[in-house]
């Protein structure tokens, strides 16, 4: 039976001496919020006598606190199974993310098992125990949990170890260990950061249909909701919409009256936002000409491109690797586009590709 730990004493208790690895997931909200709202904590513990599992609740006062130092200890291995919104609602609730990491989703694609398997297919490939579905939408705020909630929470991370053995002995033996750390690195590092998308319009279709001077509008937009719903903690779309902006950003209002009317046309649009929406719209990014064209989609080389894929296609063939492992379709259009080798595609992923992508990137003679 897991163990509910209610008191930051007992969790510390727990830790006297440090295992050199724990099995972590968690349970979070964040259906009216920003920011993921830690509800619940999963810890596996190997013990002499068997596993234990922790449940510990992460409401009671000073169990952040005492999280804490857990979860940065660099002597215990955190065995995640893709953990990137778990590591952002640790760095909200306890101020720090878990690290190090072994993201057992990960390595299953770098050991070629399978690309973006979940946790319950990945248990079953591994171990051949099917898991049972039954709490994904709980809430997991309420107090005291259900005994169903509490086995589905503790199956979260039961398998974890075993998973762990038999993937570090497989990336071992294809000498991909160092592959799987530098990605962890990566993945911490985005988490702890918490940086802004530096151009949200490249991810709106409708952008790709706007004048350059309209695009530049609409990233002050998207760049100023973004602020300020972290700020407040309350979804994109819930701040502005991204039809309404990108229609403000299309056809600009004269001036401040005429925005306000068109926001009161709107059925969801914020009216009490009116002066912060007037100043983003009407005052440009330092950097905005900088960005890149949303249209250059339409004008892109697809037959480049597809080579491109081609390429990475035979690369991947080459390492057993599963699609989009090496890289994906969009970090290639962007390689294509700037000509710079994105964050996402370096280390090791550039080192296995560029041979073969160098020569297709290579600018036609003449």
């Amino acid at each position: 039976m897991p163990i509910w730990i209610k008191d930051p004493a007992a969790l510390q208790a727990r830790f006297a001496i440090a295992p050199a690895r724990i099995g972590l997931d968690t349970e979070f909200i964040r259906e009216r919020t920003y920011w993921p709202q830690l509800a619940l904590v999963q810890i596996a513990l190997a013990g002499s006598d068997g596993e234990d599992i922790l449940l510990v609740d992460p409401l009671v006062p000073g169990m952040a606190e005492a999280l804490a130092p857990i979860l940065v200890d660099p002597a215990i291995l955190k065995v995640m199974h893709s953990p990137s919104e778990d590591l952002v609602a640790f760095k909200r609730a306890c101020g720090v993310v878990p690290k190090p990491l072994f993201d057992t989703q990960l390595a299953a694609a770098l050991a070629g098992i399978g690309s973006g398997l979940g946790y319950q297919k990945l248990v079953e490939q591994v171990t051949g125990v099917a898991l049972a579905k039954g709490e994904t939408r709980s809430d997991w705020l309420r107090r005291p949990l259900s005994p169903a909630q509490l086995e589905y929470a503790a199956d979260d991370v039961r398998h974890l170890f075993e998973m762990h053995d038999v993937l570090d002995g497989q990336l071992g033996q294809l000498d991909r260990l160092q592959w799987l750390a530098e990605d962890a690195v990566r993945i911490v590092l985005n988490a702890e950061n918490e940086t802004f998308e530096r151009w949200p319009h490249l991810s709106m279709r409708s952008a790709q249909f706007l004048e350059r001077e309209a695009q530049h509008r609409l990233i002050r937009l998207l760049r100023w909701r973004d602020a300020y719903a972290r700020k407040s903690d309350r979804p994109r779309t819930w701040i502005l919409d991204n039809e309404l902006a990108v229609a403000l950003a299309r056809l600009p209002p004269p001036d401040r009256a005429a925005l306000q009317q068109q926001l009161d046309a709107h059925p969801k649009a914020p009216r009490k936002l009116g002066d912060a929406i007037w100043s983003a719209l009407d005052t440009p990014l330092d950097d905005e000409a900088d960005a890149p064209d949303a249209g250059m989609a339409e004008r892109r080389d697809k037959q480049r491109l597809r080579r491109l894929q081609d390429a990475v296609a035979t690369r991947s063939g080459e390492l057993g690797l599963p699609d989009g492992v090496l890289a994906s379709k969009r970090w290639l259009e962007m390689l294509l586009d700037t000509g710079e080798w994105p964050d996402a595609i370096g280390g090791w992923r550039r080192a296995a590709l560029e041979p073969a992508l160098a020569p297709l990137l290579a600018p036609a003679p003449g």
